[in-house]
């Protein structure tokens, strides 16, 4: 009888994985989509299937309780921030063209109209305007459009920091201020939309706690990048939280603080958000264990 229950038990939990990760592959394929319907903006770099893949997976584990059209906001809110993070640390070629490609973003999250040459701000605008057709964007739009203007201010104070120190005309920020900019990562901009899309009335009530708690996720998921994508990093001459320590052992030592500091905001949200404090709890739980083996971007 006991083997029994093992066998019943393991297919219990295969079945599950294999239910989310049906649920990834309808998310992925929405994401292919939008790649075809946006061929100026995609026509290269890295946005293959593997990307949209695991785009797709992060968000399906996270949120393993939702539909798949509960997701389409949230994938296509990550599948912007990375093309932004392209578009600012790989293609962005003097801070007169950074500053117009923020500039141009801004206007589009505040409600404007992408101009013609902005493919990135097309994808915005069709973003939003479907954002905006949920009823909790009436009360949470601000929240997001305050989340999207950190988000583009830190990719640029980013590039800011990383030319100044290529061009040795200003030290290398410290640790603590580079922390203090790790809305470059673009996660709570997009737990925004994930609220927005799939919260309910506990979710309006508790935002602001929602986004410390998103914020102490942001700052820890910041690490986790930087500790396993440290070679590829000075490859492409980014920033790299090691680049600024002495030792890698510092970076890993407050990575451990970190996520004791996420843990406990989480453990006080339960309560009150259980789901939203169990998304964040599994996304960061399922992105560190993601960047043990491989990461998001496929380029070498």
């Amino acid at each position: 009888m006991a083997q029994r229950q093992v066998v019943e038990d393991a297919l219990q939990q295969a079945a599950e994985h294999g239910r989310v990760c049906a649920l990834a592959a309808q998310g992925q394929r929405d994401l292919q989509r939008c790649l075809a319907a946006h061929p100026d903006l995609f026509a290269e770099g890295p946005f293959d299937g593997a990307l949209t893949s695991s785009i797709a997976l992060a968000i399906a584990f996270s949120a393993p309780w939702c539909e798949a059209a509960e997701l389409r906001l949230t994938n296509r809110a990550v599948l912007w921030g990375f093309a932004l993070d392209w578009q600012v640390d790989r293609l962005a070629t003097s801070a007169v063209a950074l500053d117009r490609l923020v500039r141009q973003q801004l206007l589009v999250a505040d409600g404007a109209a992408a101009t013609t040459d902005d493919p990135l701000g097309h994808l915005l605008a069709d973003l939003l305007a479907d954002l905006a057709a949920e009823p909790a964007f009436a009360e949470l739009g601000g929240a997001w459009r305050a989340a999207a203007r950190r988000t583009l201010h830190a990719m640029r104070q980013e590039w800011q920091w990383k030319t100044a120190m290529r061009d040795n005309l200003q030290p290398r920020p410290t640790l603590t201020e580079y922390l203090n900019n790790a809305d470059n990562l673009a996660c709570t901009v997009v737990n925004v939309v994930h609220w927005i899309r799939t919260g309910g009335a506990d979710t309006e009530a508790g935002l602001n706690r929602l986004v410390l708690a998103s914020d102490a996720v942001q700052r820890a998921l910041r690490l986790v990048n930087d500790l396993s994508t440290y070679e590829r990093d000075l490859r492409w001459d980014d920033l790299n939280a090691i680049m600024l320590v002495e030792d890698r052992a510092v970076v890993e030592q407050e990575l451990a603080r970190l996520v004791t500091e996420a843990t406990d905001l989480l453990g006080e949200l339960r309560a009150d958000c259980p789901r939203e404090a169990a998304y964040l709890t599994r996304q960061l739980g399922y992105t560190t264990g993601f960047y043990r083996s491989t990461d998001f971007w496929g380029v070498s």
